[in-house]
């Protein structure tokens, strides 16, 4: 009986491990104008968004709207399953229809589960399908680590983010849908002959703030992400992990408080996302609405490049690492390739190194050949290996190191190429 219940016991802690390694505090405060991270903390560290994934909704929503997919007064169907979202939501009936605006207000003001997942249907086909494309979305506008499955934000243990791949949103926001985005400062509207209020309590405070968006479920604790404007000076700030509603604001307050005067005083309109890991930011200027592709299901790609440097999709670790991965994306069949590199016979080493896990080959294979020429000695007596795990369109290549003698060696790679904005995890031969 004893020896039983240590094999619960056991078993408990493993499935309550990825909901602990994902639960935390973090915050980072970004110059808009410069891209200069102003201060962070986490900022790369994976975190459930909650209802910040509404954001992205509300992207790709502006975006039908700017090609002509939708308009304001579009009426969008409301299924069984949109209606059936819990609480927060507007109380729309299966078979009804919504209005875009109403949808877009009810996600805005409200944070309404049931109208995320009304768009999403209507853009997507399906919420799963609508999710795919904004993680490919994110992808495109320079979110590294976010992968979306729903539209709400509505728990899921797959559905991540970061700190700064928040904030990089929020510039796209602004920077591509400057009408729109006006819409975050709203601080409430008529819903149906009843007034709908906020509850951004902060933004109605704050000096300057004019957006965008909370969220809060248990497991990612309470969120916010603002944006301020004061004088020229603009600023991008996000928390994540916070205990309470009232806890979070005080420090987004005290965080803004503290580094908005540390910000430019230019004067531009255009804003610019930092998007490296580093203590040297990269700059990237967010890509604009007529440079991406639609919003249709049928167009899909798996990886943009820019001038600076290709990025790739790339799975969390934390979910590739494991040989029963189902990634929440889809390809085209072409896509999955046969494996092509072998471990080397000559790597007898007990430890390895993955950096990445990725939905092709050659971008695995690349994204080896980058790392082993940026961090320099660190990798030198290390081979690269690509090794296939999942089945057909979940199919995912995890990216290694291999023939590290010790764990200290491995580490010492490791820690070499986080210095090189790659991530990594330390993983024993047999594994």
């Amino acid at each position: 009986m004893k020896r039983l219940l240590m094999a619960l016991s056991a078993a408990v802690l493993l499935l309550s491990a990825p909901a602990a390694s994902f639960a935390g505090s973090a915050y980072f405060i970004m110059d808009a104008k410069t891209g200069k991270v102003l201060a962070s903390s986490n900022a790369d560290d994976l975190n459930h968004p909650a209802s910040l994934t509404k954001m992205m909704t509300l992207y790709m929503a502006f975006e039908a709207i700017h090609r002509g997919k939708l308009s304001w007064n579009t009426r969008i169907p409301v299924s069984r399953a949109a209606a059936a979202k819990p609480p927060t939501k507007l109380g729309l009936k299966p078979g009804s229809t919504v209005t875009v605006r109403e949808a877009v207000d009810g996600m805005i003001i409200k944070s309404a589960n049931d109208a995320a997942a009304a768009m999403a249907e209507a853009l997507g086909g399906s919420e799963s399908g609508f999710a795919r494309l904004m993680t490919q979305k994110a992808r495109e506008i320079g979110m590294r680590r976010t992968v979306f499955v729903n539209a709400s934000g509505l728990p899921s243990m797959q559905q991540v983010t970061t700190a700064r791949d928040m904030s990089t949103l929020a510039v796209a926001l602004i920077n591509n849908y400057p009408q729109e985005y006006r819409l975050f400062s709203q601080t409430s509207f008529n819903y149906r002959g009843r007034s709908v209020r906020g509850h951004n309590n902060l933004m109605y405070r704050y000096e300057g703030m004019d957006g965008i968006k909370t969220g809060y479920t248990n497991a990612s604790g309470f969120n916010l992400v603002s944006a301020v404007r004061q004088g020229n000076r603009r600023v991008i700030g996000v928390v994540m992990g916070g205990a309470t509603a009232r806890g979070r604001d005080a420090l987004m307050a005290s965080l803004l408080d503290r580094n908005i005067p540390k910000a430019t005083s230019v004067s531009s309109s255009r804003l610019v996302a930092s998007i490296g890991g580093g203590k040297v930011p990269q700059q990237v200027e967010v890509a604009s609405a007529s440079d991406d592709v639609g919003v249709d299901v049928d167009t899909q790609t798996t990886a943009t490049t820019t001038p600076a440097r290709k990025r790739v999709e790339v799975v969390p670790m934390a979910f590739a690492a494991a040989s029963n991965v189902t990634v929440p994306m889809d390809r085209p069949a072409a896509m999955d390739e046969i494996l092509v590199a072998n471990k080397p016979a000559a790597a007898t080493g007990s430890w390895q190194v993955q950096i990445a896990a990725t939905p092709t080959a050659q971008a695995a294979k690349d994204l080896l050949s980058e790392a082993k020429s940026r961090a320099g000695n660190a990798l030198a007596n290390a081979s690269p290996y690509t090794e296939a795990v999942g089945k057909g369109g979940n199919t995912v290549y995890r990216a290694r190191f291999v023939g590290f003698a010790s764990r200290d060696d491995a580490n010492s790679a490791c820690s070499a190429l986080k210095r090189k904005d790659f991530d990594c995890m330390l993983l024993p031969s047999k594994g």
